[in-house]
């Protein structure tokens, strides 16, 4: 193999999901050259020494193709000083890197790591900061060792950075100790990834850990997919499948001496029955069928029904005069409502539960305004409720009244000694009478659970939501579960309003969810659908929508009030995609504009930025929207303003949270959910087919107030309206609910 030493002068490509990257490598006075390989999120300015071998790519040219790498010590004071500002050590970014390397020269890295106390020495750096620089560059030392060391089984620099996050200094002693740890408690890590681990330290291939990690990963994934349990069954086929992937000689040898096939099945039945007698899973019959729940999703479906069976059977508070106390309402709102409305105010004044659906312009918010004058009136204090934060901003708007999203509700926080909890519980239920939630569909059973056991005997609860929008990202389908059980008074709003019937946002949202095509006419002017085929031409017209033809057309703002909605991440017409092209059109690089590049990603002062996992910590929840009004490479954060109902709040993260953020110039639908935004962008293409399902369509319309565009072919816009087909969850809240309310 070659050798190769330069400092990286340029990342030309890197994808987060592999850790695959292109770059430029610097070699002193000599050309520059263009090397491929997995890597960790480099940092440009570093120096790497590089083995491998050079390969002619048929479109890119000559390449070095790198096998092995490792970052050295910059040789020459410039080099070095490009090293410390590039960000990759907290509290040292361009002045700070400048006063260091004239105070201490070459010997700037040994003072940082072997006397720190003399960083004071240089004017600006007090102990505070000495300390910062200190620990950041032990922590940047003790990820590289952890990645090198992780190399030689074959996990992406990405992964290693993962897992270092997660166990820290940790990593390597756990990982010997159980390398299936990493699918069964990192995101993100796979069990063929930990198999690969566990198989080259020498674990054997029928080893009860492996059997127990396979069960543990399928249980996991049918909850990412939305289930909440799985047959035994499926989950036999899919441990099977799962056992007899990757390592094929192994396979052979085993299956020769034990007949692995035919053993294997007893394994994974032992190792069930070994876990259900320690309450990790919970087996049941259910209509001859064996059926198989982890321990959290079990307990959360038991209790959900038992607990809101028990809401429904406790009688509310009497409210006397409830006929005219609603008239006076209506009239001194000056509202006037279809029959569905009135019974459901009527159910929530008359029960403990009850649930209202509708479409859009059905008059849902409106009801929900009347039932908190109706409360306000006869003294009952309550609280507004919805799973999102852009949910409970809408909710507060639309009644003046503070509404919370449910983690805020309960007070989701951290617990010494016990990690993050939910304060509000049974032992101590919300201060509450009524308790209205909106965007109920968006609810997953976990969340349900929580919420039911904070509520205290006596409360009324009110769940509003659209049935027919897209289920929860998380296990179950909760909304649909209560409807259908019939154990809760239900009442469907139907009526569309006058001033929404005025509205083709609305007449096409409740055409598209009947099946039928959506009416397309250019003398409407809230929504458009553009005919394009090939898909690079519809991302340019995309891009163009935003740039100049929305803003000309209405004066949208292309950052505040514009939001492109996909179905599908990758594609030419994909979210990833689609946010490179709008971010290079909506917010161009600029000197005045700081940024960085992590992983793949290149945050910009001034990007639109979207939190992809809930933070407890930070108080920022999956799916909230930002934008970044500071970089600090100094002191390694960013600084992001998430819109609150009366005013911003600036979230700050450290360089190794970026994971955390991803560009949101577009969203898939999925995320969208609970949002409005003025106009909405949407392709529709057959690149998307395996998504083109009647309910995601549903859902991107409906998230728009005043507009929306359609890009692609008629072709992909029937399949849409015509495929019906709701994904089967497995879930047995209704039938458990049925039992209890019969």
């Amino acid at each position: 193999m070659e050798i190769l030493e330069g400092t990286l002068k340029r990342i030309t490509f890197y994808s987060n999901e592999t850790s695959y990257l292109v770059g430029r490598l610097d070699k002193k006075g000599k050309e520059d050259i263009t090397f491929v390989g997995y890597f960790p999120s480099l940092h440009e300015g570093e120096t790497l020494r590089l083995k491998g071998e050079w390969k002619i790519h048929p479109r890119y040219g000559r390449q070095f193709q790198v096998q092995e790498w490792e970052t050295v010590v910059p040789t020459t004071p410039q080099g070095l000083e490009k090293f410390l500002a590039s960000g990759l050590i907290k509290g040292v970014g361009p002045h700070t890197a400048r006063l260091l390397i004239e105070h201490f020269g070459m010997d700037v890295l040994e003072v940082i790591e072997k006397n720190p106390q003399r960083l004071q020495e240089v004017p600006g750096i007090g102990p505070k900061k000495t300390e910062l620089i200190h620990r950041s560059f032990e922590q940047h030392k003790e990820i590289k060792s952890v990645m090198i060391f992780l190399q030689n089984y074959e996990i992406s620099p990405s992964l290693a950075v993962r897992l270092f996050k997660h166990y820290g200094n940790k990593t390597l002693s756990l990982l010997n100790e159980n390398p299936y740890l990493l699918a069964e408690e990192v995101h993100g890590i796979g069990f063929i990834t930990a198999d690969k681990v566990a198989r080259k330290m020498g674990l054997p291939f029928n080893s009860p850990q492996r059997i127990r990690a396979a069960i543990y990963y399928v249980l996991n994934q049918a909850a990412g997919e939305g289930h909440v349990y799985l047959p035994a069954s499926e989950i036999d086929e899919k441990v099977l499948e799962l056992l007899f992937s990757g390592d094929a000689p192994a396979q052979e040898s085993f299956c020769q001496e034990l007949s692995g096939q035919e053993i294997f099945p007893e394994l994974i039945l032992s190792q069930l029955e070994k876990l259900a007698r320690k309450r990790l899973i919970f087996i049941e019959n259910r209509s001859g069928e064996e059926i198989i729940y982890s321990a959290p999703f079990y307990y959360a479906e038991k209790g959900s029904a038992g607990r809101l069976s028990a809401l429904v059977e406790t009688k509310p508070l009497f409210l006397p005069n409830a006929e005219t106390v609603i008239q006076e309402t209506l009239q001194k709102e000056r509202l006037s409502l279809a029959p569905e409305q009135v019974a459901a105010v009527r159910g929530a004044c008359q029960n403990g539960v009850v649930v209202m659906t509708g479409g859009p312009g059905t008059g849902k918010t409106t009801a929900i305004r009347v039932l908190v004058e109706l409360f306000r009136r006869y003294d009952l204090k309550v609280m507004l409720g919805a799973p999102t934060g852009r949910a409970a901003k809408k909710m507060s708007e639309a009644t003046g009244k503070e509404a919370k999203t449910i983690h805020r509700l309960l007070e989701y926080s951290y617990v010494e000694g016990k990690g993050f909890r939910f304060q509000r519980n049974e032992n101590n239920p919300l201060q509450a009478q009524v308790l209205i939630i909106d965007e109920a569909s968006m609810m997953d059973l976990l969340l349900f659970y929580n919420l039911l056991k904070a509520i205290p005997p006596g409360c009324r609860l009110v769940l509003v939501g659209d049935v027919d929008q897209l289920p929860s990202v998380g296990a179950g389908n909760v909304l649909r579960d209560v409807i259908a059980s019939g154990a809760v008074p239900c009442v469907r709003l139907h009526t569309i309003f006058r001033q929404a019937r005025e509205s083709m946002i609305v007449v096409n949202a409740h055409r598209v969810n009947q099946g039928k095509f959506p009416v397309i006419n250019r003398k409407h002017k809230d929504f458009f659908f553009i005919k394009e085929e090939d898909p690079e031409k519809v991302a340019r017209t995309i891009v163009d929508l935003c740039r100049e033809r929305l803003p000309q057309f209405a004066a949208f703002d292309p950052l505040e009030e514009i939001q492109v909605l996909t179905p599908m991440r990758r594609t030419k017409v994909g979210v990833e995609r689609l946010n490179r092209l709008l971010q290079k059109e909506l917010n161009p690089p600029d000197k005045h504009k700081p940024e960085i590049l992590n992983s793949g990603i290149l945050y910009r002062l001034g990007d639109k930025v979207m939190q992809i996992r809930n933070n407890y910590e930070k108080d920022v929840f999956n799916g909230d929207v930002g934008r970044i009004t500071g970089i600090d490479p100094e002191e390694g954060e960013i600084a992001v303003s998430y819109p609150e109902p009366l005013s911003l709040r600036e979230i700050r993260y450290d360089f190794m949270e970026l994971d955390d953020l991803v560009l949101s110039y577009a969203v898939s639908v999925h995320k969208s959910q609970g949002s409005e935004y003025p106009a909405i962008i949407m392709p529709v293409v057959t690149q998307h087919y395996i998504l083109l399902q009647r309910n995601l369509l549903y859902t991107g319309i409906t998230r728009a107030k005043k507009m929306v565009v359609l890009v692609g072919t008629p072709k992909a816009l029937a399949i849409a309206v015509g495929n019906n087909k709701v994904e089967k969850r497995y879930s047995h809240l209704s039938h458990r609910l049925k039992e209890l309310c019969p």
